[in-house]
């Protein structure tokens, strides 16, 4: 199995002669709003544009997967892409209608803790809730993905995610042998954070039975935790060796 982290929670999947993209925000710099206004700088979305290796990247997608309906999860510029080459899109139960609505070929849904044949191996949805507090009822709903495909590490993609009890089931029980974990600590200017604070990004890559991936950092104006800072607090914990932290555009090949 090949992994390309592409941007924020974008990555491009590859196995065998499918290669899947995952949760695709495509558009160039800067032209989404701000997230925020007060309580980080506000700046245009995403604050960078694709790696110069995103296009080639691009070329021979087969399939698509989408966790939920967020621009920055999926943007207009990937819609248009995803109808125009005619790419099934897998996505929650949850998200159909509106999926369909837009015009996406919408394959598969995925319910919670549900196990479907998916490319010849599995798809497991795994609950997610986005965010602390009352801040996750209005960030509505969200799907992380199990994935085991034939003679490949299975994959946990957990999504815009806090730690939650599920979360922890879903480490414990399925023992996914690569994990990721979406790790900027997004934040809006009210409510608390929406993505896993940094003390739940080491518990979840503590208990990430094989390596882990950190992504959704550095691409959108919400998200304060840098590359660098998440390398630090990894390494004094000593959990950087069993973590990939991939710049835009950066590949690695899992056994």
């Amino acid at each position: 199995m090949k992994i390309q982290h592409i941007r924020n929670a974008t990555m491009i999947v590859e196995s065998g002669d499918r290669k899947i993209l995952v949760d695709p925000m495509m558009s160039k710099k800067g032209v989404y709003p701000t997230f925020t206004l007060l309580r980080f700088r506000p700046r245009k979305n995403p604050v960078v544009d694709l790696p110069d290796n995103a296009k080639e990247s691009f070329r021979g997608i087969t399939d698509c997967l989408v966790t939920h309906k967020h621009p920055d999860h999926i943007d207009k510029v990937a819609e248009a892409f995803l109808i125009e080459n005619n790419i099934p899109v897998v996505c929650s139960e949850l998200d159909e209608e509106l999926f369909k609505k837009k015009g996406l070929l919408v394959s598969q849904t995925i319910k919670y803790w549900q196990k479907s044949e998916y490319l010849g191996g599995s798809i497991t949805g795994i609950p997610a809730r986005h965010g602390y507090g009352f801040i996750a009822k209005p960030m509505g709903n969200v799907t992380g993905f199990y994935i085991e495909l034939p003679n490949e590490p299975s994959l946990y993609l957990s999504s815009d995610t806090i730690y939650t009890p599920e979360v922890k089931k879903a480490l414990d029980e399925l023992k996914p042998d690569i994990t990721v974990v979406a790790s900027g600590t997004a934040q809006l200017d009210i409510g608390q954070p929406l993505l896993m604070r940094i003390d739940d990004i080491v518990k979840f890559i503590r208990n990430s039975p094989g390596k882990a991936i950190a992504n959704h950092l550095e691409a959108v104006n919400h998200c304060p935790t840098s590359r660098q800072q998440l390398k630090e607090i990894l390494s004094k914990e000593g959990l950087l060796n069993k973590t990939w932290i991939p710049d835009d555009g950066d590949a690695l090949e899992f056994d």
